[in-house]
């Protein structure tokens, strides 16, 4: 598996194939408005154009395997405004230095299982400058926290950071040499 990292500048040649990636893990039947692709193409467009928003794309052989992506909280962010139990201005305070927020790791149902999303995220956060990395994991899939948890994240709240998403557990890792 070859990993290729993209920053902002090559946002518009990605797009494509972070929806197709995105469309091929969502493709179902009844799939609802907030995993549409449409829904993500917001997401893609508002993140990969926040300053520095990183992307690290697997592939194996032409075809790509999944991707990770993500960029440092801005100043003031929100990002914390709707997170229940979080009401310490100390540690939802951001500088625009201070966390990167992981705001996807996908991977195509073909590689899934064969450790293609650690080592993605593993890529995405190797280097970072910001003291602590966080996400977003939907609460009704427990594995996949645990998945995360196991990646050196812990909960620290809860949030439902849309009105049509569904309710997530707010997760937080240190970065740097403390990891």
């Amino acid at each position: 598996m070859l990993l290729r990292c993209y920053n902002r500048t090559h946002a518009t040649e990605l797009r494509t194939l972070l929806l197709d990636v995105h469309d091929d893990c969502y493709a179902r039947p009844g799939r609802d408005e907030f995993t549409s692709r449409e829904r993500f193409a917001t997401f893609v467009d508002r993140w990969s154009q926040m300053q520095g928003w990183a992307c690290i794309v697997a592939y194996d052989g032409d075809q790509a395997v999944g991707f990770a992506y993500g960029a440092p909280l801005p100043a003031g962010s929100r990002w914390w405004s709707k997170a229940e139990g979080l009401d310490d201005p100390v540690f939802t305070w951001e500088d625009g230095h201070r966390t990167f927020a992981v705001s996807e790791v996908m991977v195509r149902p073909r590689w899934r299982k064969t450790g293609a999303a650690a080592r993605l995220h593993q890529e995405l956060l190797t280097g970072r400058p910001e003291e602590r990395a966080t996400l977003l994991v939907d609460s009704a899939h427990p594995k996949v926290q645990a998945l995360y948890e196991s990646w050196g994240y812990r909960a620290v709240g809860q949030t439902q950071p849309f009105d049509d998403a569904p309710f997530m557990t707010v997760m937080v890792r240190p970065l740097g040499a403390a990891r």
